[in-house]
């Protein structure tokens, strides 16, 4: 009788492995086996990160092997189990593989489809055809839209985290590591111990120095020594958290009316104000954004306050950029002065600290919550709904969306909820984020998350005019060897345009994105469906880039760009693509280590070793 092998590899993760019985079953183009357990006598089956083998005999030929059905039945206690993959090696010696990276709980079964990615059309046997079908109804089921505020992304219809499917909440492991590190935090920024200083006035520096005490390190040192200066106020609009504000004045702002007499102590080429601006030394940050957001009333004893400033900058012969002007809300007047660096030292400080603490709020809400996580989402919500794990780009993808969902399920819950840190800690908590987020809906673009586009919208894009943007200089490297793997990826499935029009699943994803994710705005640019191969490679490489680069820029990251642990694909040209995109991003990793090798003030956000795979890893 044919004998098959089958091996079973359970995840390394907390709690992934499991005492319930195993069932396994064959489904082949000649029939299908009777169910056989999986079981070795006087031996723990199915431990956490075991592979284990077993022989199963079949009565009759089973022909080519189409499916493989996994059952798990109570043992004494439900027992949830994570399963990684199955090989089977057939009678004939032929081996294949069948990726699986989901949890099976309860009394639950999965179907596996063989590790080839396929696109829909490839598909016509109709037992595939009906599992790829039946796969995306139950994931709609699941993964449903819900709006959590008006105008907002569309986002999980799940109020926490434990209502979300089991297969994108945190590992055990991860989830503690977020209570953890959400603690750690606190305990780090001394929240507790000096919760009195966000409710009432700071007497010195020495309290805002305290807060350094234990974020210990190379470049928390030398802005804590150096953050007063203005060449550091102005590098940190480069290179710092929020380096997507800055652009270069192309024209003075009427609502800024400051003069070459105001500034003059400041320009150091003997030019006029407006001619400095022609020579495309002037640069200009603007919080209008901020300009009518309500201030956080949550604590009737604190009074707090917001700022809309307007910050003009200047190109000096150091080719270092400096703040020359700063007013602090829109709309000019007597009660709303412009600061120069030629006023009195403290008068000075006090409008950089307006200027930095509204730049807080705009990244804090903006640049990280909307423009990365909520972003980010909306692809992962689009792409268990609409592709199937069969799907070449879901295999591309789902690495990049990874605990995307639940991290932001615990931000609703715990960070941007009533009541929560925002609330707390923040002069936008109380509703003035929200508000914030409704408001930047209309500036979040397409082509804003299209990276050389958006250094380009804010003229930036010259390296010998600005030398010293490294943000903008590592980012680029990082995009061109994404969109380099994307189209690499993409061509290995769609072999013309037209097969990208043509794929239903594909234009589903995309078209799910726009209405829902985008809510259907027209002016967001995002495409409703795409018709080339070359439209298909840079809306991967948004979705990749958004989810990794972008948010490492504006976050950090712990579990790096191109290391993909959880093999979804089996094909030998995508793994030597896979193999090319790690070693042009090594490349990168190279440069960046030898440029930064002698700066005091290092540069490495954007070192795709330090870039994390998704906005929650």
């Amino acid at each position: 009788m044919p004998s098959y092998t089958v091996t079973v590899a359970t995840g390394s993760q907390w709690f992934a492995g499991t005492d319930d019985y195993i069932y396994l079953s064959l489904v082949g183009s000649a029939g299908c086996s009777e169910k056989h357990l999986l079981d070795k006598p006087f031996y723990n089956d199915f431990e956490r990160g075991a592979v284990d083998s077993y022989d199963v005999t079949v009565d009759e030929e089973l022909g080519e092997i189409q499916l493989v059905k996994i059952e798990k039945r109570k043992y004494w206690l439900h027992d949830d189990w994570y399963l990684k993959y199955i090989t089977l090696k057939t009678p004939h010696g032929d081996y294949i593989e069948f990726p699986c990276y989901r949890w099976i709980t309860g009394d639950g079964e999965v179907v596996l489809r063989d590790g080839c990615a396929k696109l829909a059309r490839d598909d016509q046997i109709h037992i595939l055809k009906q599992h790829r079908r039946k796969e995306l109804e139950t994931r709609q089921k699941q993964y449903r839209w819900m709006e959590w505020n008006p105008g907002f992304p569309l986002s999980i219809d799940a109020k926490c985290h434990k209502d979300l499917p089991r297969d994108i909440q945190f590992d055990s492991e991860k989830g503690v590591d977020f209570v953890l590190n959400y603690s750690k935090a606190m305990e780090n920024l001394f929240i507790n111990r000096f919760m009195h200083m966000f409710q009432s006035s700071w007497n010195d520096f020495a309290d805002f120095e305290k807060i350094f005490v234990k974020i210990s390190n190379t470049i928390s040192e030398r802005v804590m020594n150096h953050w007063q200066e203005d060449p550091m106020f102005g590098y940190q609009f480069l290179n710092g958290c929020n380096p997507v504000l800055i652009q270069r004045c192309t024209e003075l702002p009427k609502k800024l009316p400051v003069t070459t007499e105001m500034v003059e102590c400041s320009l150091e080429r003997q030019l006029s104000l407006e001619q400095e601006v022609q020579q495309g030394n002037i640069f200009v940050v603007d919080f209008e954004l901020l300009d009518g957001i309500d201030a956080n009333k949550t604590d009737p004893c604190t009074l707090q306050f917001l700022a809309a400033p307007i910050c003009l900058l200047y190109k000096n012969l150091a080719n270092k950029i400096v703040p020359i002007a700063i007013q602090l809300n829109q709309i000019p007047g007597d009660e709303n002065p412009i600061f120069l660096p030629s006023d009195a030292k403290y008068d000075w400080l006090l409008a950089k600290i307006w200027v930095r603490s509204s730049d807080f709020h705009v990244h804090q809400t903006i640049t990280h919550l909307l423009r990365t996580h909520l972003v980010s989402e909306v692809f992962g919500i689009a792409m268990y709904r609409q592709l199937p794990a069969v799907h070449p780009i879901f295999k591309l993808l789902v690495a990049h969306v990874r605990f995307t969902i639940a991290i932001n399920t615990k931000a609703r819950e715990q960070l941007i909820c009533e009541c929560g840190l925002f609330d707390k800690a923040n002069a936008t908590g109380g509703g003035g984020h929200v508000q914030m987020v409704q408001r930047a809906m209309k500036d979040l673009t397409y082509a804003s998350l299209c990276f050389p586009e958006a250094i380009k919208a804010r003229g930036m894009e010259s390296k010998e005019d600005i030398p010293y943007y490294f943000y903008r200089d590592d980012g680029l490297l990082v995009w061109e060897a994404v969109r380099t793997f994307t189209a690499e990826v993409v061509d290995i499935y769609y072999e013309s345009d037209q097969v990208v029009a043509e794929d239903p699943e594909l234009q589903d994803f995309v078209k799910d994105v726009y209405v829902y994710g985008m809510r259907g705005r027209k002016a967001s640019g995002f495409p409703k469906s795409l018709k080339s191969r070359e439209q298909l490679s840079e809306y991967l490489t948004v979705v990749i880039f958004t989810a990794s680069a972008q948010h490492a820029a504006v976050n950090f990251g712990q579990l790096f760009l191109g290391m993909y642990p959880e093999e979804h694909f089996i094909e030998k040209p995508v793994k030597e693509a896979m193999a090319r995109f790690r070693k042009n991003l090594e490349a990168i990793v190279s440069l960046i280590a030898e440029r930064n090798k002698n700066k005091k003030l290092p540069y490495y956000y954007l070192s795709p070793d330090r870039i994390p795979n998704s906005v929650a890893i």
